[in-house]
């Protein structure tokens, strides 16, 4: 038996040929263009599928599992996307649809999150654990929560939004209305805007200069220019680190996960950003020096961590 993932995303389709021990043996692609419709998207779904069975010389019947990461508030249970602002869909039955074009019987969906949260836990970074947290940094703060093997999203498929969370009240007012949002301060998004108040307050800082090699301000430029000795971005750097330090151990106190696991952009720094993350981490946590702690780690998959993780869903 074969399982395939496919990961639906704003600007592109992937359909992946999983075997069992985890390892994508073949793959295709697609734009998503959801400006022609849901049902155009469904289709196309449905034909990187039937494509990769012709490819490989598989039957529908031989699909043991058609698992589909997708963006947004997902019902797995009904098999509907409820809402995807990016893909402009609401309460759209996606795995009827893809059902009916592909003749794959055993088909869910799963927010992309949860399903990248669940291909580091059965194949990444948290493998052999059995409770184990994704943050992902990048336009946002994104996460999944794995338990036993499964992903956990509440009673109403939509927990995990770990970004979401106010770390600092009455605080910067962040896109789902709230103020004091840990993704207002600990994105991609964040620390971009972060970077350029900073750089207008010191024409001189080396920042500038790191902008012009990079051709805009990116995540990395407070990181190179720090490294360079600039003391303007280290302090961005800092304060970055820190407000990411209180929401990680805010996750870490409440679950106490095995490994808590850092994606996205940022998480690309390495060293630069894990040594005072962790330190930062360690003198905050509420079991210091009690114990074994939950690892801190960067996650394994990149961009395939949510079509491994929705092979794998259950």
């Amino acid at each position: 038996m074969y399982r395939i993932g496919v990961d639906l995303g704003g600007t592109k389709i992937a359909a992946a040929l999983v075997d069992k021990n985890n390892v994508i043996t073949d793959r295709l692609t697609a734009p998503t263009l959801p400006e022609r419709g849901n049902d155009a998207v469904s289709s196309d779904i449905s034909s990187l599928v039937k494509s990769l069975c012709a490819k490989n010389g598989l039957k529908p019947s031989e699909i043991e599992l058609l698992g589909i990461a997708a963006p947004g508030a997902i019902n797995s249970e009904t098999g509907y996307i409820e809402r995807a602002h990016n893909l402009s869909m609401e309460h759209y039955p996606m795995v009827d649809k893809v059902r009916a074009l592909t003749g794959v019987e055993n088909i869910i969906i799963e927010n992309d999150a949860n399903a990248a949260a669940l291909g580091e836990a059965v194949a990444g970074a948290a493998k052999d654990t059995s409770c184990s947290v994704l943050i992902t940094l990048g336009t946002g703060v994104g996460g999944g929560l794995v338990i036993d093997g499964k992903v956990f999203s509440g009673f109403n498929h939509t927990g995990g939004e770990f970004g979401h969370m106010v770390i600092r009240a009455d605080g910067r007012p962040c896109n789902c209305g709230r103020k004091g949002c840990w993704e207002a301060y600990s994105s991609a998004t964040a620390l971009i805007a972060r970077t350029k108040e900073a750089m207008e307050k010191d024409p001189g800082s080396v920042m500038h200069k790191v902008t012009e090699e990079l051709g805009k301000v990116s995540g990395k430029t407070a990181f190179i220019a720090a490294r360079r000795g600039d003391k303007l971005a280290a302090q961005v750097v800092d304060e970055y680190v820190s407000y990411l330090a209180c929401g990680i151990v805010n996750v870490i106190n409440l679950l106490q996960p095995e490994v808590l696991s850092l994606g996205g952009g940022i998480s690309n720094e390495g060293d630069g950003l894990m040594i005072p993350l962790k330190k930062k981490i360690d003198e905050e946590s509420f079991i210091r020096g009690l114990g074994e702690s939950t690892k801190i780690r960067i996650a394994k998959l990149g961009n395939d961590a949510g079509l491994i993780g929705a092979a794998n869903l259950k």
